[in-house]
């Protein structure tokens, strides 16, 4: 869009979206943007019927962790520091604000910038006292699916949603949206030798999979991915109107 056409869209109430993500190693099989790429193509499908813009997505997120992503010891995952992270989203903020815009959506689907989101968004509207805009913060959209949705995808055998990288989820989405992007042949089955419930730092082996994939990818298909995507663009499309035409 050009700049006069983007102001026009501010002119008429239009809120933008920024997705944001990582570059982070998905197993074998995925791209390294899956994270960046399954929010802005989820933003891109609801924006119309939100009257919301979509900007360019933070590609760059947190370090990855060994019992949600892998961890930083595989080649590939590129991170940047929670001060970094912060400090980039505020200010990307502070410049929405700048340009007019009433509705801001934050839309993420990294599970280590979790709270970073939400902080940056506190920060950026000085402490939460800036009552002249409105900021969603959507830090995990995945965690809104159905239990009627989770049974089909994982009927009684379900591992949290930290452990769900690269697996079922995410390969069942990318098969439907790009499948042309997945090394099918190389989806398998992995996880870490030790999964305990706590953290060690530095990083050892027992706590890293072989293959960065953390559960049960093999079970993923496209109809799945289909059905996670409908709900979630459903939920998202109902969600975002009701907070933000709801509330006009």
């Amino acid at each position: 869009m050009t700049w006069p056409e983007i102001k026009e869209s501010i002119s008429k109430g239009d809120g933008i979206i920024l997705p944001i993500g990582a570059i982070e190693q998905h197993g074998y099989h995925l791209p390294l943007m899956t994270d960046t790429y399954i929010p802005t193509m989820l933003a891109t499908e609801i924006a119309a019927d939100t009257d919301m813009l979509v900007a360019p997505p933070i590609a760059y997120g947190l370090s990855s962790r060994p019992l949600s992503g892998g961890g930083q010891t595989f080649i590939g995952t590129t991170s940047i520091s929670g001060e970094v992270f912060m400090r980039q989203v505020e200010e990307i903020l502070r410049e929405f604000m700048r340009h007019g815009f009433k509705k801001i959506l934050l839309f993420n689907w990294h599970s280590e910038n979790m709270n970073f989101v939400y902080e940056a968004a506190f920060k950026a509207t000085d402490l939460g006292t800036n009552k002249n805009v409105k900021i969603m913060v959507m830090e995990a959209p995945f965690g809104t699916l159905s239990e009627e949705t989770m049974h089909y995808l994982y009927g009684d055998d379900f591992p949290g949603w930290n452990l769900e990288h690269a697996a079922i989820l995410e390969t069942s989405i990318m098969l439907y949206l790009r499948k042309d992007l997945v090394l099918v042949d190389k989806i398998i089955d992995d996880s870490p030798p030790e999964v305990p419930w706590y953290d060690i730092v530095p990083i050892p082996d027992k706590i890293v999979s072989k293959s960065g994939c953390l559960w049960k990818a093999t079970q993923a298909s496209e109809e799945k991915g289909r059905y996670i995507w409908d709900e979630l663009k459903k939920i998202l499309t109902e969600t975002v109107n009701k907070e933000f035409k709801g509330s006009e």
